[in-house]
């Protein structure tokens, strides 16, 4: 069975996507597309070496007045 991720991204003042994949700490990767973004994730995730994930349990937004 195929390991899934959550992968959280945002874009930077120069346009580059950046990917964080919470339940692995440290595991993060930017690209200049989503598309190079995904393939360097896969690449990142490939690499990390790490024998207890954490487990993701979601996001959530928060307003400051």
């Amino acid at each position: 069975m195929a390991q899934e991720f959550f992968m959280t991204i945002t874009r930077d003042e120069e346009g580059y996507f950046t990917g964080n994949i919470p339940s692995l700490p440290g595991c993060h990767t930017q690209g200049r597309t989503i598309e190079e973004l995904n393939a360097n994730m896969k690449e990142a995730i490939a690499l990390y070496d790490d024998d207890t994930p954490v487990e993701f349990i979601g996001l959530q937004k928060i307003a400051l007045p």
